[in-house]
């Protein structure tokens, strides 16, 4: 068990609504994140976050609008495996492939697939496969760009601006380490995205005609660290280079950013040796506190709400204040039956929402019958004849 936990039960919140409608959209949350009291790293701007709760765990100046170079190409590679048909094979565009710096090889006359194309991007950083892919999905690269500055509105990257889909300089193309771990978060639950950037090499078919050919990644961690699962690299002289990583440890994700860092791959092992120490793994759901709700026209005054869900979270090893928000109807009309759906507990790790449980009946509550009493003879009565 982990120390010096502080549990907080919340009374029951009283709702007019339905229980059906409990469920609210969820706000996208805007945070100014402060540095980590008494350490630095060899970085402009740096940030470690827990991925499965969005826990920031080390920031350095991680609210900074910074250049970011290929790092960009998690969104354009993002956007391309969310398409349809991500392995249908079409021509590329001749003037997009066009394009100064790194590439996949792409030539007049190629044919690609969008899924090609992503590992073109995140395995060698083609900027002419990010300039290919842009066009195939959008028609030209500033109706992509447009697309992609509508999904970082989306995801919350208040401080994110894009003018290409693959990293080069410009003036309003920007970002910030937190900004840029909150969209690796997002790329990480895609699958396709999640296979494609942990690969230290791939498979790829691609030509005229397409044919296969070995793709190797430019992310040395994935041989470097044991867990690294992604995600990009980038540099350009004015960016310096970046890094977006993640790794995990018995079921803890942490993904790390860094922004012109000249000694990355080691300041990166290092934040990783030091923050997965202080977290494990915790089902917050088996502490989670009685709860009772009132029972109108049963037999019974009352029902217990409980639940079936687990919830598997990271954790400080050292202690922290968990607390349950029960969210649940003021009383419950009889008759109740067992595991009806009656609310919802939600827990927060040091004030930092992190799991939803569903609630429901921990037994049954019948009607009671209207001339029935508490006590006394017609008790007696109904239980013998009904």
């Amino acid at each position: 068990m982990i120390k010096q936990i502080v549990c907080v039960a919340l009374a029951v919140l009283l709702c007019s609504a339905a229980v059906s409608a409990l469920d609210e959209d969820k706000d996208v949350v805007v945070m100014t994140v402060p540095d980590t009291q008494g350490m630095q790293v060899g970085a402009e701007a740096a940030i470690v976050v827990e991925a499965m709760t969005g826990r920031v765990l080390f920031a350095q100046n991680a609210d900074e609008r910074l250049p970011f170079a290929s790092t960009t190409k998690i969104m354009t590679a993002m956007l391309a495996l969310e398409q349809p048909d991500i392995d249908s094979m079409f021509i590329v565009d001749p003037q997009a492939i066009q394009v100064e710096g790194s590439s996949m090889g792409l030539t007049t006359g190629d044919q690609a697939s969008l899924r090609s194309l992503a590992a073109g991007m995140l395995l060698a950083s083609g900027n002419d496969a990010a300039n290919a892919a842009a066009v195939r999905i959008s028609g030209s690269i500033p109706a992509f760009v447009e697309q992609m500055n509508r999904r970082a509105k989306e995801l919350g990257l208040q401080n994110t601006s894009f003018e290409t889909p693959s990293g080069l300089d410009g003036a309003t193309h920007y970002s910030t380490a937190y900004d840029l771990a909150i969209l690796a978060r997002e790329a990480l639950n895609m699958d396709a995205f999640k296979e494609i950037c942990s690969q230290y090499k791939m498979r790829v078919s691609y030509g005229n005609p397409p044919y296969d050919r070995w793709l190797t990644n430019h992310n040395k961690l994935l041989t470097y660290y044991e867990g690294t699962v992604g995600l990009k690299t980038g540099f350009t002289k004015k960016a310096g280079r970046c890094l977006v990583s993640a790794a995990e440890r018995d079921g803890v994700r942490l993904i790390v950013v860094t922004l012109n860092c000249p000694d990355d791959w080691n300041v990166h092992q290092s934040l990783y040796d030091r923050y997965f120490d202080e977290l494990q793994v915790e089902d917050l759901s088996s502490a989670m506190p009685a709860v009772l709700i009132p029972v109108t026209g049963g037999t019974g005054p009352s029902v217990q709400a409980l639940s079936y869900d687990t919830a598997q979270v990271p954790v400080p090893v050292e202690g922290a204040e968990i607390t349950y928000s029960i969210k649940a109807e003021q009383f419950l009309y009889a008759p109740v039956k067992s595991g009806q759906t009656i609310g919802e507990a939600r827990i927060a790790v040091d004030g930092l929402q992190v799991a939803t449980l569903t609630l429901v009946a921990g037994q049954e509550v019948p009607l009671k019958h209207p001339y029935q009493e508490e006590t006394g003879i017609l008790d007696w009565f109904f239980d013998l004849f009904g």
